[in-house]
């Protein structure tokens, strides 16, 4: 186990152009700690890496969703047409439509989505919102409990004390502070041992419980979770087994289907520096694959050519 100093280097034209410091978990199947850098037990947002467990206080609440449309209750989806009609479709089921959305206006991620919505006239919505799957989803779950619409991201709402007891459960901790995640949603701080500990339990459920179901859905189904062409979908599709979820302000979290896991943040919030230190969290735990390679190196262009790389320097 390594406990020095991790540091991402963005390196130019053989020149070290930036630095980022990551702090990193990972677990064997036992739960013992394989790797250690950084204050892995020190309070951290993970931002949208706890969506399964949002989800999974839903489903205990009753949600009845399977299989894409649950992954998409766990997303941060790039507003693909796919991901649009998922949404509605959630939001129909319940005899809601999506101006009971209480998410932010905005435009796809994806963008050709995002060029196809502004060329047909279109332009910000709550259903383009990354998060509303999610949304749609905590709707339908407090339509299906006669629970209050309007205010169903309230930390004081049922539905909000229901998704912070799984959190609470799953982590092994109390929540130590709650906050506004960038959707609405109240946000929950704990540690990314923590963290760890709560993806290994949604894997290591057993079969039909509400923790597989959950993790199912989501491995079944990795594009509905994120988008065709983003990193941690590639991943899971890399890596079968696999679950990988991202948060804001450059989080990471994952478990494969033994029980392995990981944790990771970027101390600075630098996205490009999160899916190298990912794949190296993954290697650390012997789970590798081809596709992995271009997605570790971090390759840099200038004039349209390879000119650079993001790579992992330290830690022993």
């Amino acid at each position: 186990m390594s406990t020095g100093s991790l540091v991402v280097e963005v390196v130019r034209s053989g020149f070290v152009e930036s630095t980022h410091r990551a702090r990193m978990l990972a677990v064997a199947a036992d739960g013992s700690a394989v790797r250690v850098h950084g204050a892995v037990d020190a309070l951290v947002s993970p931002r949208s890496s706890m969506k399964p467990f949002q989800a999974l206080g839903m489903v205990r609440s009753g949600l009845a969703l399977e299989g894409e449309l649950l992954a998409l209750a766990c997303a941060s989806h790039d507003g693909e047409a796919f991901h649009v009609d998922g949404a509605r479709r959630i939001l129909a089921g319940a005899g809601l439509d999506e101006d009971a959305l209480r998410c932010p206006e905005d435009l796809p991620g994806d963008a050709a989505s995002r060029e196809e919505v502004l060329r047909s006239g279109g332009g910000k919505a709550r259903i383009y919102m990354n998060c509303s799957g999610k949304h749609a989803a905590m709707l339908a779950t407090c339509a299906a409990n006669d629970w209050p619409l309007e205010t169903y991201l309230d930390p004081a709402h049922p539905l909000q004390r229901a998704i912070r007891a799984a959190v609470e459960e799953l982590t092994c901790e109390k929540v130590a502070a709650t906050g506004v995640d960038g959707c609405g949603a109240p946000l929950f701080f704990v540690s990314m041992t923590g963290v760890a500990r709560a993806f290994r339990a949604l894997v290591l459920a057993g079969p039909g419980s509400p923790e597989r179901r959950v993790a199912d859905a989501f491995r079944d189904h990795p594009e509905w979770t994120s988008g065709t062409t983003r990193p941690e979908a590639r991943l899971m599709r890399a890596i079968p087994g696999l679950l990988v979820k991202a948060g804001a302000e450059a989080f990471d979290a994952f478990a494969f289907a033994d029980g392995r896991a990981g944790t990771v943040k970027i101390e600075d919030g630098g996205q490009r520096a999160r899916v190298p230190v990912t794949v190296a969290a993954l290697r650390a735990l012997g789970l590798d694959a081809p596709e992995l390679a271009e997605l570790a190196a971090g390759v840099l262009h200038g004039g349209g050519r390879p000119v650079g790389e993001i790579r992992l320097h330290g830690g022993g």
